[in-house]
């Protein structure tokens, strides 16, 4: 059956992937840059990394109760204070995330909510773009980061350039 006939599935299937890639990243975040800040009023690496868990663990706890309020928390969002505990942890989020959307049928992904902006959103616009494209647009900050903190990055969609030049030396011809 195509995705578009299987909502539900093809959502958690994307995230799914899309998370795998953020582990990824949080693996290889440089241990000691937890609070580099390269704009001094943004969000620090280590504030940066716990967002992408925060915004699962908050956006579906939000369709979970169908209520988005101001200073409402969902359990278990602490921030690791290591960047050694952020991959952990954005597991432990994200496998709690993907439990409460497990949890919908696919009528619901038409239910409208009324969002933190005011604003009614169905629960199909929250989880593709609150939860998906929202994490991936903060992903893309912290690959950036981790690269100015000093890092290497892992190619998510394609290789980086060290994983290219390591390709490229693999192929080369041997004398």
């Amino acid at each position: 059956m195509p995705a578009s006939k299987r909502p539900l599935e093809h959502f958690l299937a994307t995230w799914d992937f899309e998370a795998q890639r953020t582990v990824r990243l949080l693996e290889v975040l440089p241990t000691e840059s937890y609070d580099y800040r390269p704009d001094g009023s943004g969000r620090s690496l280590g504030e940066l990394s716990w967002h992408l868990a925060e915004i699962e663990a908050y956006m579906t706890w939000g369709v979970e109760t169908r209520s988005f309020e101001y200073g409402m928390k969902p359990p278990g969002v602490e921030r690791p204070r290591e960047v050694a505990l952020l991959a952990p942890g954005y597991r432990r989020v994200h496998g709690e995330a993907v439990a409460r959307v497990r949890q919908l049928k696919p009528a619901d992904l038409d239910r409208r909510i009324k969002f933190f902006s005011g604003t009614m959103k169905t629960i199909s616009e929250i989880l593709w773009g609150a939860v998906l494209h929202h994490h991936i647009h903060h992903r893309g900050q912290l690959t950036l980061m981790c690269r100015l903190a000093g890092g290497k990055p892992p190619g998510l969609y394609g290789p980086t350039r060290e994983e290219m030049a390591a390709m490229r030396s693999a192929a080369a011809p041997r004398s």
